[in-house]
């Protein structure tokens, strides 16, 4: 059976760590996306009866599903 060879002139490539992100660059995104999620919660959770922001049944009826998913009782 052959054997492989390896050529010694063939070298792996030197791998870099990548430069780390301030903070200062990443503590708004991380703001904006926690508060896009505070506000899914909202409406997922609590979009209904005497805190709706909007009157009917509209919100509800598109987050039901993700209601029971997430444990919220809703009738």
């Amino acid at each position: 059976m052959a054997e492989a060879v390896v050529s010694p002139a063939v070298s792996a490539p030197s791998l870099t760590a990548p430069a780390p992100l301030p903070v200062r660059a990443v503590l708004p995104w991380a703001f904006f996306v926690g508060l896009l999620a505070l506000v899914a919660l909202y409406f997922v959770g609590a979009e209904q009866g005497a805190t709706s922001v909007f009157a009917g049944t509209d919100v509800h009826e598109w987050v039901h599903d993700g209601r029971h998913l997430l444990g919220f009782p809703c009738h």
